[in-house]
């Protein structure tokens, strides 16, 4: 099938949820609410192209999405949203994904990055020269750190001196994504019929943000929405997330600590962060279920129950951040009474969790029949 990657702009009116200022508003309850977040610059080096407040971020703000569709001049009825792992910078990887799961399903397949991912960071989060002094400088402040390098060096400054960055900017996309259904449904993308449906594709920590939206499914329009996890689908403290290309160790002690450890206490002294989270927000509430596999397991096993024949995913064996066993003990439950289907695959060859099918010549050959393999069963799940 021949296919052709568009791209169209998209403006998040959900920007001002992000740390930045002090004033806020829900627009839900009609309520004004104060944050006492405070910026630090101390935790690493201090540089204002790093450490730029969230809600300035106009990268993040503004942005283009890309999709790819089948070339013809009809519009889409049918989209899968796909959605990409943590601290990633291009789409490179994806894009024979995106086509593989077009060719296998002749849907539309949206690629939409999250907030301060891909394009949606600022560019001298990527400049390798500048990235890799930050990174020496960060290593001589924390002389045990590990695997800190020029890759992960911006974010986990980023979350280390701030973790509740990760659930604003995990809301924002959150929102983002159901603005853009809103705008597919009200006719605002000339290539989407205003009465398609749609499913997701969700890797990674990807698959965390597209299970809180299937879970919470807000307007019901995830009611009849596949969802197909591949290497994702534990909570938030059963990855493994220090990693030359995730996060240094400093960073994952300081997001452990405040989003499992201490996160009742830190929920109790910031009105912005516990009017979200406990006050009747269910994206909220299904985040909160989602971080800590001992807490609110009741309510996040009813709500995987409840989905259970919508929700499909692929395990990677050897995949060390997010490991196989663990995706089976959150979607399966406790008690194995949840009927996911989950697929555990082991490749003959050498793969890791954040490049399961390398750009390489060794073993090119075997890579294209694991990918095709992969493949086969994402379009499988869809067309079924």
């Amino acid at each position: 099938m021949n296919t052709e990657l568009l791209e169209f702009p998209f403006e998040s009116i959900s920007y001002n949820i992000l740390p930045g200022t002090t004033d806020y508003e829900c627009i839900k309850h009609a309520l004004k609410l104060k944050s006492s977040a405070q910026f630090r610059t101390e935790v690493g080096t201090i540089n204002d192209n790093v450490h730029i407040k969230d809600i300035r971020v106009n990268e993040n703000h503004f942005f283009n999405y890309q999709i790819i569709k089948p070339k013809s001049s009809t519009v889409s009825k049918k989209v899968i949203f796909l959605l990409h792992g943590f601290n990633e910078r291009d789409w490179s990887k994806y894009l024979p994904w995106a086509k593989a799961i077009c060719n296998g399903t002749g849907s539309s397949v949206v690629l939409f990055p999250l907030a301060f991912h891909m394009q949606r960071a600022p560019k001298q989060w990527s400049e390798k020269r500048e990235m890799y002094k930050l990174s020496e400088q960060r290593k001589k402040r924390y002389p045990n750190i590990i695997n800190s390098t020029l890759s992960n060096v911006a974010i986990s400054m980023r979350l280390h001196a701030m973790p509740q960055r990760f659930i604003y900017s995990g809301l924002q996309t959150y929102y983002d994504i159901i603005q853009l259904i809103e705008n597919f449904k009200s006719g605002k993308n000339p290539q989407i019929s205003t009465d398609f449906q749609f499913d997701f594709f969700a890797y990674s920590i990807g698959g965390f943000l597209a299970q809180i939206l299937k879970l919470t499914n807000y307007n019901n329009y995830f009611s009849n929405a596949k969802l197909c996890l591949f290497c994702s689908g534990t909570t938030f403290n059963r990855f493994s997330s220090v990693s030359k290309f995730i996060l240094d160790s400093e960073a994952n002690v300081a997001l452990y600590s405040f989003l499992i450890e201490h996160f009742d206490k830190f929920l109790k002294k910031d009105n912005l962060l516990k009017h979200y989270i406990l006050d009747d927000h269910l994206e909220g509430e299904v985040f909160h279920a989602m971080l800590d596999y001992q807490k609110k397991r009741d309510f996040r096993e009813a709500l995987l129950k409840k989905y259970e024949d919508q929700i499909y995913a692929i395990t990677l064996k050897k995949d060390y951040v997010i490991p196989s066993f663990e995706i089976i003990n959150t979607l399966k439950g406790a008690y194995r009474d949840i009927n996911i289907k989950v697929d555990e695959i082991d490749f003959d060859r050498d793969y890791t969790h954040e490049n399961p099918f390398p750009n390489t010549k060794i073993n090119n050959e075997q890579i294209s029949k694991d990918f095709n393999f992969v493949f086969k069963k994402v379009c499988d799940f869809y067309n079924t």
